[in-house]
């Protein structure tokens, strides 16, 4: 039996909602014009994972000297968004999706990757967690780097297509390609109305 015919165990899977911020809202100083477009996926998803959701925030540097390498030169080209010049209520989650926090937790990162957040690990692990259902921002960067991070770590994952965004469609179309094809034995790419249907016993 492989892997796309096993149901998900509704008992150790986690929601991954990665950067559903207002910084990179339609309207935001980052934005991924078609956030607004999943996000009723994104609901969706979060209500059935009530209380087995993580959201991750996005914190850029303070100013692009406190960062290393080329994080350094990546600051310097947006230092109109690091915190010392950004108004801190962009930092929060879309209003549609705070009233979910609690249950749901919150993690902050400074990296692409889920990962590099210090607190998402111990939630992970504290409840048994072995499939990660990913949705969020953006498909082709932070998703990607998620991805491959929890690939690495060997969970199953999958990536709910109608339920993630970037602000390139070309990259979007690109990203969900490589998860078909080039790792189909740990990644599915499913429609948010898919999910229930995968969980089994």
């Amino acid at each position: 039996m492989g892997m796309h015919d096993r149901p998900v165990r509704v008992e150790t899977a986690f929601h991954l909602c990665l950067d559903m911020q207002r910084l990179f809202s339609p309207d935001g100083p980052w934005p991924t014009p078609w956030m607004a477009r999943v996000l009723p996926e994104v609901v969706a998803v979060a209500e059935l994972f009530a209380t087995r959701t993580v959201f991750t925030r996005f914190i850029p540097a303070a100013d692009p000297e406190a960062e290393i390498g080329t994080w350094r030169h990546y600051y310097r080209r947006w230092s109109h968004l690091t915190l010392e010049r950004l108004d801190p209520g962009e930092i929060g989650l879309i209003d549609e999706l705070k009233g979910f926090c609690p249950p749901a937790y919150i993690v902050d990162k400074r990296r692409f990757s889920a990962f590099s957040a210090p607190g998402l690990a111990p939630i992970l692990n504290g409840h048994g967690v072995d499939t990660l259902v990913v949705t969020g921002a953006e498909t082709d960067m932070c998703v990607l780097a998620t991805a491959m991070d929890a690939l690495d770590r060997g969970y199953r994952i999958v990536v709910v297509e109608d339920a993630v965004c970037s602000s390139s469609d070309q990259a979007h179309d690109a990203a969900l390609a490589i998860y078909r094809s080039r790792f189909a034995e740990q990644i599915s790419v499913l429609r948010a109305a898919e999910l229930p249907g995968q969980f089994g016993p």
